[in-house]
């Protein structure tokens, strides 16, 4: 088989790993989105500060112990005890599912029935008290997220692939991260689809999302939806900040991650689970392929970064509704 064809079949294999990383942020999006139709502005900062908070208590650091000190005068900085990765991990969720209740509590109790714009500004501004209070509660310096899953390179996939091509072909290289993100991401999604289609819970999400007075009428308890949906939200948020931290670290760049899952979510539409996957497989894959085929050999490479929103562009201007979004019907 040629090389430069094996190359392209990797190339297009890591796109694919990529584009689920992305279609993990793009997930809690489509979940705030079906329940209360807003975007979510504050979900990269979800992602990062559900990172901060994983690392903070595997490690026994002391919330809030910069601020203490200055205080204070003191020099804590840890407790002194390091807690299994499983048991930080739920205790992480714990902590999402309470920022959800005082989501709910304080901002969205007080919105209902306002306009989406004011919901979505809303939204901007638990954005920026999130990352400022993250940054007081953990500190800024960049922290290595490590909860045993497994890094680098898979050697088996490399052995058994290198038959493939010539002396200069090595076999494909996959990161296992990746491969372990792919698999976390499918039981994700199956999960969510069948919660939302199946449940009464999930069907009451959607009646939420239409009309936030008509769905009171009808006895369904607002409250209970906005902190349910906003806990899955977290729980995504936790998910995506664990594979992305593990990858690249714990820092304030985190957060930026989302602007990554804007082209996802026009590809895919703003309402559909499925739809997170394909919109973020197709960025993936099709950025790495335009970057081997033509962004390095001709226009100088780093074309990454700009052709996930040329072609969300393309799709807002002949399918606003994306691949999978419901089309909106106006009568006049």
């Amino acid at each position: 088989m040629p090389t430069q064809l094996l190359y392209a079949i990797e190339v297009t294999l890591n796109g694919l790993m990529a584009g689920v990383l992305y279609a993990l942020v793009a997930l809690g999006f489509v979940l705030i989105f079906k329940a209360s139709g807003i975007f979510n502005y504050a979900q990269g900062v979800m992602a990062l500060f559900a990172a901060m908070t994983l690392v903070g208590i595997q490690k026994g650091q002391v919330p809030f112990a910069h601020l203490i000190n200055a205080v204070l005068g003191t020099e804590i900085h840890h407790f002194g005890w390091h807690v299994p990765a499983v048991l930080a991990i739920l205790l992480t969720a714990c902590v999402m599912v309470l920022f959800a209740w005082i989501v709910e509590k304080y901002i969205l109790h007080h919105l209902v029935g306002q306009p989406d714009i004011i919901l979505f500004m809303a939204t901007i501004g638990l954005a920026y008290f999130m990352e400022g209070f993250g940054d007081i509660m953990w500190g800024s310096e960049i922290k290595t997220l490590d909860v045993g899953l497994p890094q680098g390179g898979s050697f088996w996939i490399e052995e058994n692939t290198a038959w493939l091509g010539g002396d200069d072909f090595y076999g494909f290289f996959i990161d296992q991260l990746d491969i372990v993100a792919a698999l976390v991401a499918v039981v994700l999604v199956a999960s969510l689809v069948a919660f939302s289609q199946y449940t009464k819970q999930g069907r009451a999400m959607r009646a939420v999302a239409d009309d936030h007075q008509a769905a009171l009428s009808v006895g369904i308890s607002l409250r209970f939806i906005w902190v349910l949906v906003w806990s899955l939200a977290g729980f995504v948020a936790l998910v995506a900040g664990i594979m992305w931290g593990a990858k690249s670290g714990v820092q304030f760049s985190l957060s930026l991650i989302a602007l990554k899952a804007l082209p996802v979510l026009m590809l895919g539409g703003f309402t559909s689970i499925p739809g997170a996957i394909v919109g973020g497989l197709i960025i993936g894959v099709g950025e790495k392929l335009f970057e081997f085929a033509i962004g390095a050999p001709f226009l100088g490479g780093a074309t990454e970064n700009w052709f996930a929103y040329m072609l969300a562009l393309l799709f807002l201007v002949f399918r606003p509704q994306g691949l999978f979004g419901e089309k909106i019907i106006e009568r006049v």
